[in-house]
């Protein structure tokens, strides 16, 4: 029993797990003998191929090149959800609807990225996914342009709401994956926590911009602004972001093999130096990789990534809702950002009526907090992703559990939570408490949001990398389908219950969520262990 993980009586060595044992194996295996490390003298995982077009033989300046373009896209396709957040009473007043008619604007949206997310993850297995985020990033520039040029027309903002959604689903679903793609595990924490932070924090900057432009512009030019930026990524998408998804021999993804026959597992984090059992040193070495803008990297499709039947893959996600690991995932990163949801399309409501009569500039400035939460839990989560998971290795004798990166629950925990009470509380009486205090609540919830979306990502990459995409997609449509949910129904539930008793319950709803973790900490590694044995997807026909 590691540092709380209860061991697994059935296997040898549990897919997720890493020791450098784990890759002895490695030592046996024809033309590929030598276990490559860093320079620094880590384990690399997963072994690199010795093919130049393996991404992870590139320079790490050009992956994290690849990485910034993609999380400035993220960036920018993050600002379509909250984007009419700040325009709550201008929307209702231009199309003389309701308050719930208008929080539809976003959650249609939202539904749209759920339901098109399933075929693109689907799409993304067998082809790869530069041809999703080239097809994401047209799709944006359209719909947003469609949006822009809408007028009255209440149905024809609905649809190109809808196809806005559908042009984010590929950089909410893919980019944390790409992160997987593109780097070893011990360089993924500060990389999957930036990337987090694109899809969260510019969202939460939107407001702030989109209220001024609003009363200055009109809500029209908010969309077409999204266009414009939009396709000024385009070149650099089609220049500079080849595919990343590639094809390794079984034994070199040494984060996701696993090999009875040789007790070859999932091992994901080698965090200690090498010669602890005795191996030999060999350093890797990365062969010439392509030149940057080549055929080869400017290529759509760079062939099939996999010869599985894309309607199997395509029903592949539903089962995984059973995984209690992917379970806990989308729990612990859905229920949070569908309560932040709750708050964005309450907040102009509460703004807007007495005592503080807030039009839509100053409701977009109560984003700010917002913002600033998202960059506090980045920060955090930079800090404490691999520092807490190296530390706890090192405790727990140079073994590695996935289930370590779940310590960044318990600030979670601490922030997220309190954050929802405190905006319950405040919110709930602005006349005392004014703007200032349910704005820092807000951005203590929202600081929760990005590290439980950190952490969940983190464990699904590390612990089930073999099913990443899939899980990835679990996690976008309940996520989205449950925001979708309280877009539906929020502004009833608040008239009929009032505020602070809803955010109680949300707030009680969450901790227990959070609490959920210790079971899954604790026996997480005999969960890995039972699904690498009872492969649930195999036993329903879909691998």
């Amino acid at each position: 029993m590691g540092l709380g993980i209860l061991e697994d009586k059935h296997l040898q060595h549990v897919p997720g797990t890493a020791t450098l044992d784990d890759l002895d194996p490695l030592s046996s295996a024809p033309r590929h003998n030598n276990v490559k490390h860093s320079k620094d003298g880590t384990v690399l995982v997963p072994q690199p191929s010795d093919d130049p077009n393996d991404p992870l033989n590139w320079p790490l300046w050009r992956r994290d090149v690849i990485t910034l373009i993609l999380c400035l896209l993220s960036v920018i396709a993050s600002t379509l959800s909250p984007l009419l957040a700040a325009n709550t009473l201008t929307l209702t007043l231009y199309f003389e609807r309701g308050f719930t008619d208008i929080a539809l604007l976003t959650g249609w949206h939202l539904l749209g990225v759920g339901i098109s997310g399933f075929i693109f993850v689907a799409s993304a297995r067998v082809f790869g996914k530069r041809h999703l985020y080239l097809l994401g990033t047209i799709i944006i520039v359209i719909s947003s342009a469609w949006g822009g040029a809408s007028n009255h027309n209440y149905k024809s903002l609905v649809a190109a709401r809808v196809f806005q959604g559908v042009g984010l689903a590929p950089f909410e679903a893919l980019v944390n994956a790409s992160v997987g793609d593109l780097y070893f595990v011990h360089e993924r924490g500060k990389r999957m926590a930036l990337s987090n932070l694109s899809l969260f924090g510019g969202a939460f900057f939107t407001p702030v911009i989109v209220g001024k432009m609003t009363s200055t512009l009109g809500w029209q030019w908010t969309f077409y602004f999204i266009a414009i930026f939009a396709a000024a990524m385009l070149p650099l998408v089609i220049f500079y972001v080849p595919e990343t998804a590639f094809v390794r021999d079984s034994h070199f993804n040494t984060d996701i093999t696993h090999r009875e026959d040789i007790q070859f597992p999932k091992e994901d984090t080698e965090l200690h130096p090498p010669n602890s059992s005795g191996s030999e040193f060999y350093p890797h070495q990365p062969h010439a990789a392509p030149p940057v803008i080549s055929r080869q990297n400017l290529r759509i499709f760079t062939g099939l990534k996999t010869d599985e039947n894309f309607f199997q893959l395509l029903l592949r996600p539903f089962p995984l809702f059973f995984h209690p690991g992917i379970l806990w995932a989308c729990l612990i990163q859905g229920t949070l950002i569908g309560w932040t949801v709750l708050i964005g399309i309450v907040l102009a409501a509460i703004m807007l009526g007495p005592p503080l009569f807030f039009n839509e500039v100053k409701t977009g400035y109560m984003y700010t907090g917002a913002f600033i939460g998202a960059l506090i839990g980045f920060a955090l989560a930079g800090v404490l992703a691999d520092r807490s998971a190296r530390y706890l290795t090192k405790r727990n004798a140079g073994v590695y559990e996935p289930e370590f990166r779940m310590i960044l629950v318990i600030p979670q925990l601490i922030l997220g939570c309190a954050g929802l009470y405190g905006f319950g509380i405040t919110a709930a009486d602005t006349a005392r408490y004014g703007w200032f205090w349910p704005d820092f609540f807000f951005a203590l919830e929202v600081a929760g949001m990005v590290l439980g979306a950190v952490a969940s990502a983190l464990y699904v990459v590390d612990a089930h990398r073999d099913i990443a995409v899939e899980a990835f997609t679990c996690l976008l449509v309940f996520k989205n389908i449950f925001s979708f949910g309280l877009t539906w129904s929020g502004f009833g539930w608040l008239n009929h219950s009032g505020i602070k008793p809803v955010f109680y319950g949300v707030a009680s709803v969450q901790v227990g969520v959070c609490c959920l973790t210790v079971l899954m900490y604790i026996y997480g590694k005999r969960n890995r262990s039972f699904f690498a044995r009872h492969d649930i997807l195999r036993m329903l026909y879909l691998r």
